[in-house]
Parts: C-alpha cells; structure tokens; sequence
C-alpha cells in the first residue's frame, strides 16, 4: 500500500517496506561502497564529472558530504521508480556489475537509500530538462524513515541551462581519516577501469577539488595494434595491469568502435586465483556491426556484420591470449616468491631433525612449490594454515620416497593442463634440484 500525504508546497510519500527492513535489505553494504553507489547513480545518468566534497570539524569527523554529478537529473515523474524500493521481501539485495555491458551499473536507484551505513539525512537537488524547460526540485530521506521520502517540486523553471544532481549528507558518522584511508582508495579500484574505458569522454571524479589519481593502481599500461593482413582489420590494444582487484568488475575484454564500448567479456586468464588483474581495451571498426551472440548458438550464422566465429576474432583473441600468458608468467614467479615467504612466516614448510636434512630437502620442496604455482595458483587459494601445512608436508612426503613420477600424476590429474603445460610440469619435477 502507498500513502500520500500532500500540502500546497511539497509531497510526502511512503513505500510498502519498513526502514529496519530497509536496512536489512541492503546489509550487505558499507560505507565505501554506499558512496560508491551514489558516484554510479551519477555516470548512469550520462555523467561525465562527478565531484565529491567534504568538510571536517575540528573532532575530525565528517560535517557535510556532497556528491554532485553533471548527468541528466531525476525525472519528476519518474520519481516513484527510483526512490520507491521495488522489492516486497527482506531478502538481502547486492547490487552486481552488469555482465556484458558498462553503460548501467544501478539497479533501479536501489542505492540511493544505503547513504544509512554513513549518515543520518540526504537531501537530492536536481534539475533535469522537461518539455516546459528546466526543472528544479528536491527529495529527503532520513535514516529514521527510509520508507518515506518527501519532495519538493514547486519551484519555478531554472534558468541555469545545466543539468544534473547534487546529494547532500549531514549528521555523518564517518571521520576525514575514514575517507582518505578507506574510501578513496576503495573507489580509485572501483572506477579506475571505468575511467579508463572512457578516458577519451574526460570521463573524471574530483575530490575537493583535485582530480582522484586513478593511475596509482596502474602496474603496467601497453598500447599497440593487432593486423590480420587477409582483410586489413586493425585492432588498437590498451592492456592495464592493475595492482589490485577491480572489485565485482573482475578481468575483462572492453569490445569498442570509436571509443564505444560495444561488448565485454571476461578474458581467458580471469578467475585464476593469481591476483593476476588486468582489463584489455580493444577499439576496432570492425565491431561496428559485430554479432557477439551469435557464437553463443552453434551453427547460428551473423546475418549482418561479422562473428566470433570470424577468422579476424578468432586470430585477435588467441593473438590476446598469448599475449596476457606472457605477461602473467614474470607476475607468478614474482608471486609465488611472495608466497614461499608467507608460508616461511606462517611456518608452513616441515621441520627437519638435522640443518644437514633442511639443506638437503627444503630447497627442493620450495622449488617445487614455486613451480605449483606458476602452473596452477589455484591450488594454493582459500586454504587454511592446517590445510596449507598438510598439503605442504604430503608434497615433501612424496619427494622423500622419490616418488616424482607419482607427483606429477597427482598434480596432471588435479589440474587441467594443455600439453605444453603437461611437459612443462614434468620437466619441472624431474628437474627440481637443478631448478635456482
């Protein structure tokens, strides 16, 4: 049920769920990604600038946050569908990244109520451009009352010529330290690959007043082109190696034509446990028409434009696959040199009776540890100390014995291995005591 309660300046509505059950709904949410989803809300709405502002008292704590975007604004009439929740349970609600597309990462204004986990009250001033001209109006929430929102919209036409959105938080519950040592961080792995898929747009967030410095998350950035000679199609490659995790976005191919992204998909290398992350961008005419689905269905021919069954993508991502295989190799061994050390620090490695034993066999254990990884991180990930020490210690059990031969059948059946992969591992093992 909706109820409404008007008077002649403004109009106060509330939806069919309570606040707790708001709260609820949307537990799973924090302060850094409650402000993530308001800077969202903004690039949905075709903005190219989001500024994000903030005033400390002299405690240290937050007295105001804006976030302001130059996008479209709220559509007054449209006001229900964004601020009414859409669900009728309190089942727990996680807003995910869109699987094949950047263009909308929102779920419905879902977001605009998590401001909760950080702040009593948020006021939304917006203008957005009507077949009157311009409107400007403003829409209140509290903490108390996140089912009910109030709304102003009598205000006269703006005469600004500019849309967009500003929202407002006041009685803050975060501190300046909160926001320069969790939350910028935080947003900088959240939009870094966004930014830079539409770098060419000026696509930018401003933190009082200075631009967010999304490259100190950049561990390696290459551009250059692929040709496939048979029909003349360049590929333009920008390949970003991130130091940290993109969040929900995880590792993807960006698909575009003249700087539009057209499709993604998740590279050959995501979801290998190596914290190997990574976004390659890939702008080519050739897409312009390009039929990405069609491959999804076999035997299903592109009427129009071309496949992914195409001679030209199938050479652009095995020539891409290859590409990141040699580019992931020097990470792991940086990687599983990392890993022998954690494990040296959670005293993983068995204890020998001798210095004399310890010279002998653990050189070979760690080598061959180091080897694992680079074949298969994901042998070594969600394990617990008593797992990793089990694991650890059934591996030099089998040295021991030498049974090599009985190593790399355990592991060529753990793992999925293609042939050079499976020869590679062999040699390795076979080779260990001379492996540096």
């Amino acid at each position: 049920m909706i109820y409404l309660l008007i008077n002649l300046v403004s109009m106060s509505v509330k939806v069919n769920i309570t606040s707790k059950g708001i709260q609820k709904v949307l537990k799973n949410y924090n302060e850094k990604q409650a402000i993530a989803e308001y800077i969202w809300n903004g690039f949905d709405a075709n903005a190219n600038t989001i500024h994000v502002d903030y005033v400390a008292n002299s405690l240290g704590l937050l007295a105001q946050l804006t976030i302001a975007d130059n996008g479209y604004g709220i559509n007054f009439d449209r006001l229900q569908q964004k601020f009414d929740p859409f669900f009728e349970s309190e089942k727990s609600i996680q807003i995910v990244a869109p699987k094949h597309t950047s263009k909308m990462h929102g779920r419905n204004g879902v977001g605009r109520l998590t401001f909760f986990t950080f702040a009593h009250d948020a006021v939304w001033h917006t203008t957005y451009q009507s077949e009157q001209g311009f409107r400007y109006g403003e829409i209140q929430i509290s903490t108390g009352g996140l089912n009910s929102y109030s709304h102003d919209f009598t205000t006269a036409p703006s005469n600004t010529g500019e849309t967009g959105t500003t929202v407002s938080f006041t009685n803050l519950r975060i501190s300046q330290q909160d926001v320069e040592e969790t939350v910028l961080p935080f947003l900088i792995n959240e939009f870094c690959w966004f930014i830079e898929l539409n770098k060419h747009k000026n696509y930018s967030i401003i933190v009082n007043g200075e631009a967010l410095d999304f490259s100190s998350n950049v561990k390696t950035l290459e551009e250059f082109n692929l040709f496939y000679p048979d029909t003349a199609v360049t590929f333009k490659i920008k390949y970003v190696h991130w130091k940290e995790n993109l969040h929900k976005e995880l590792s993807k191919y960006y698909f575009l034509a003249s700087g539009e992204e057209i499709y993604k998909d998740y590279t050959t290398l995501n979801k290998k446990s190596d914290d190997y992350f990574h976004s390659v961008y890939i702008d080519s005419d050739f897409f312009r028409d390009f039929d990405f689905k069609s491959f999804e269905n076999e035997g299903q021919v592109a009427i129009f434009g071309a496949a992914k069954s195409s001679a030209e993508y199938r050479f652009l991502i095995k020539a891409l696959t290859e590409y990141l295989k040699s580019k992931r190799k020097p990470f792991l061994k940086e990687y599983a040199n990392r890993l022998v050390e954690t494990y040296e620090q959670d005293e993983i490695f068995p204890v020998y009776a001798t210095e004399r034993e310890k010279e002998l066999r653990k050189p070979a254990l760690v080598n061959l540890i180091k080897a694992l990884y680079e074949v298969e991180p994901k042998l070594f990930s969600s394990l617990n100390t008593d797992q990793k020490k089990t694991f650890v210690r059934l591996i030099d059990l089998l040295m021991r014995s030498n049974l090599r031969d009985e190593i790399f059948e355990m592991f060529n059946d753990m793992i999925e291995l293609e042939a050079e992969e499976q020869d590679e591992l062999l040699q390795l093992i076979k080779g260990l005591d001379e492996r540096e």
